[in-house]
């Protein structure tokens, strides 16, 4: 697949943000960027990032991800194809790297009638010290998504 990015010009606040973003792993909010980038530019105020953030994100250079009805937007510098797993709580995102198989998209285009150009899956859950906060073993049942009782 083609870079799908824009030519941006790359200022130094607009670096340690791009920069930041990469560095994490755990694809933060905007608030989270903004004390990170602090840590590395000092002086530099919420609505640059802000503003940086939106600019890296439309031109391609980063992902803004909305997982779910009142959650902050979260950010992503990996900007490939890839699904996340989200957590019902705490808001936790963390790339899955498991596309569905090619000839899933095209059966889903044929039953549905749309020419498909892309997707965009999440899985919702529980993360692992969500879980653990709540004495749940991810083996639990329900947790998979297996049902319960007999």
């Amino acid at each position: 697949m083609p870079d799908q990015r824009q030519d941006l010009r790359l200022t130094p606040q607009r670096a340690a943000v791009l920069e930041v973003l990469r560095a994490a792993h755990d694809h933060p909010t905007a608030a989270e960027v903004y004390e990170r980038v602090r840590e590395v530019v000092p002086g530099i105020g919420s609505a640059t990032v802000y503003r940086s953030l939106a600019l890296l994100v439309s031109t391609g250079h980063a992902l803004e991800l909305n997982l779910g009805p009142g959650s902050a937007a979260r950010y992503d510098a990996n900007t490939n194809r890839h699904d996340h797993a989200v957590c019902d709580r705490c808001g936790r995102a963390v790339d899955i790297d498991h596309p569905i198989p090619e000839g899933l998209v095209a059966e889903i285009a044929r039953d549905s009638g749309y020419a498909i150009t892309g997707y965009d899956l999440r899985f919702r859950g529980l993360c692992p010290d969500c879980l653990g906060a709540d004495g749940v073993s991810p083996q639990s049942p329900g947790v998979r998504g297996e049902p319960e009782g007999p």
